[in-house]
């Protein structure tokens, strides 16, 4: 490897140990939620408000955290949102009712809300626009490995410390990780490492710097490519533990295999598309081209998921629900590009600050739909069914409103 690429991959590594941590926290809840539940009496529905708790707080802070990250810069920033999570991860060890743990899943939501603009910011700093998607797909990996080393992490943590020792020791992981970010950053790069900054984050010619975030077409896209997918995400994310205990009566200490088998899958497709992307690309494809098609190809994986509820083969179910979430990941690898390609650096955080608070909106209806539904019925079948179909909507949409790349869109050009 050239040694003017080494440090972004660097950064790269931080940004996927930083994923990882994220989504060991968020998961943390939902995989002792049939043991807490049983234990603190709560129903389907209080479980349903705190993931909507958490959703709110996440909607509510995503947009503003964009903005001020943009602000703050990657080191400084990212730091704080570390710190902040890790504090919200503590408060957990102390929650003893509903609406305690309701209030430590909001501070929770409201301090995540800015890893995701911090990151794709980052990768827009760092690499050229014919890597991103496969930075992206690399550090979103984090995604994926956080719910496998979910279970056995806090399993384990659990049965040795209780509920208090594990939150305690995911608020320490995260303070490690804010420090290591913060000296890391603190040392310049070499010559050689800056040249990889040179490539755009996105054309600064363009009307993208003439009108504002909320009236280009490209934010749209992004947006509404969000607000449906997202919630199918959040549904696996904080319901899947649930489905497997509910429907196939995969009991606690059981649950390692399933998960780790789901989202080894999704690893796949995170990699996976984001390296297609880029061959694509080689082989002759506008950049926009390719992730048209990478991305009908991740929409069209969800679709065998509908057999999920009613299979009574628990690995038949796993393997749909982990083809439906490979999806996801390579359909969020580019999509969380696009917003890279059209936009400058200094707006990049902003405008994924805009389609995160839409899919955390959209995660909020998913919560209360899921938790009304499952209390009301029981089943799982109509949850399974929206999520078969909606990234083939999103697709269409995303397509429909994604402006066409001009030559110069695809140059690089010195910012």
């Amino acid at each position: 490897m050239n040694i003017g690429n080494r440090f972004k991959w660097v950064v790269c590594g931080l940004l996927f140990l930083a994923i990882t941590v994220l989504y060991i926290d968020r998961q943390a809840l939902s995989i002792l939620a049939p043991h807490l539940g049983k234990e603190l009496g709560w129903t389907e529905t209080d479980y349903g408000n705190m993931v909507a708790a958490y959703q709110f707080a996440y909607a509510a802070g995503v947009f503003g955290a964009g903005w001020l990250i943009d602000r703050l810069g990657t080191r400084w920033g990212f730091a704080l949102v570390m710190a902040l999570m890790s504090a919200a991860a503590a408060a957990h060890g102390w929650a003893a009712t509903v609406a305690a743990f309701i209030a430590a899943r909001f501070a929770l939501g409201l301090a995540q809300a800015g890893c995701f603009p911090c990151a794709i910011k980052a990768t827009a700093e760092w690499f050229p626009q014919e890597e991103r998607a496969l930075a992206t797909g690399l550090f979103n990996t984090g995604s994926m490995v956080g719910p496998i080393l979910a279970p056995l992490a806090i399993l384990a943590l659990y049965a040795r410390g209780g509920w208090w020792t594990t939150c305690m020791v995911l608020c320490a992981v995260g303070l490690v990780w804010a420090v290591v970010w913060v000296k890391t950053l603190a040392t310049p790069p070499t010559a050689s490492d800056t040249s990889a900054r040179l490539p755009t984050s996105g054309p600064t010619n363009s009307k993208t710097l003439e009108i504002p975030i909320w009236r280009n077409r490209a934010a749209w896209a992004f947006f509404f490519g969000k607000l449906l997918s997202d919630p199918v995400w959040w549904f696996f994310l904080f319901w899947l533990p649930k489905f497997l205990y509910d429907k196939h009566h995969v009991e606690l200490t059981k649950l390692g295999a399933p998960l780790v088998a789901i989202y080894s899958i999704t690893i796949l497709g995170s990699v996976g598309a984001g390296w297609l992307t880029q061959r694509l690309t080689a082989r002759g494809f506008t950049v926009r081209r390719a992730r048209k098609t990478v991305m009908f190809l991740c929409a069209l994986l969800p679709v065998p998921v509908l057999i999920a509820a009613s299979t009574p083969h628990v690995w038949t179910a796993v393997i749909v629900i982990g083809l439906a979430t490979a999806g996801h990941a390579g359909w969020m690898a580019n999509l969380f590009s696009v917003v890279a390609d059209h936009f400058p650096r200094r707006a990049v955080a902003s405008v994924t600050g805009m389609g995160t608070l839409a899919g955390a909106v959209g995660g909020i209806f998913v919560a209360r739909f899921a938790g009304w539904l499952l209390d009301a019925t029981g089943s799982y079948t109509p949850l399974f069914i929206l999520s078969a179909g909606t990234y083939i909507v999103a697709w269409l949409l995303v397509n429909a409103l994604l402006p066409r790349q001009k030559p110069t869109d695809r140059q690089t050009l010195e910012r």
